[in-house]
């Protein structure tokens, strides 16, 4: 069974970071809807070509048209084993969207990492990212506004995941090696220790 994992939290919780390393362990893709709305416009797919004027205008991609390049990137050889979806879903009806797809490819998720991060530490996290890298979107004020939009929007799917029973929270405000150790176990407890 193909192992499809969810990282949930908010922005700045650590998500890229831990996808990224169990991408790497597992040896399966990390999907992120961002990048691969960038690499379909890049590359002049039918999707892309659809995308990049919504992109340009700096307007939101609609959901069908995210879930059309999940699907067609879950098709490829490499997703065969399983994915990891970093920063999908991020409202009740993507994670909607997200169940119907992998219903219709046979598969279910696995999991659900919510990585569990207070406010402070995420906006000293972002503040210091922003100004190591020099990126002017990243201010106090601008993370605070994040995380309501966070708390409004993507928060909800908390209970819905509770629900299915594949919620698992991960404490992420520890060091990334704690906290990636916690992620690689949960994900073995939700897939029975079926993983190598």
């Amino acid at each position: 069974m193909p192992v499809d994992v969810v990282f949930f939290g908010p922005p700045g919780s650590g998500k890229g970071t831990q996808a990224t390393r169990l991408a790497s362990t597992l040896g399966i893709p990390q999907i992120s809807t961002g990048d691969l709305l960038r690499e379909n416009v890049a590359r002049g797919t039918e999707l892309g070509k659809i995308a990049k004027p919504v992109m340009e205008s700096g307007a939101l991609v609609s959901d069908d048209l995210v879930i059309r390049m999940l699907k067609e990137r879950l098709e490829q050889p490499d997703a065969a084993a399983g994915a990891l979806f970093d920063g999908f879903p991020r409202t009740v009806p993507q994670a909607e969207a997200l169940e119907h797809l992998l219903q219709e490819e046979g598969r279910s998720l696995t999991a659900v990492l919510f990585i569990d991060v207070p406010d402070a530490p995420i906006v000293e996290r972002l503040v210091k990212r922003a100004a190591r890298e020099g990126r002017a979107d990243d201010t106090p004020e601008t993370v605070a506004a994040r995380l309501r939009i966070y708390r409004e929007k993507t928060a909800p799917l908390a209970n819905l995941y509770r629900d299915r029973g594949v919620f698992r929270r991960i404490d992420g405000n520890r060091p990334v090696e704690a906290v990636a150790t916690d992620v690689l176990a949960a994900v073995k407890n939700a897939s029975g220790g079926k993983l190598g």
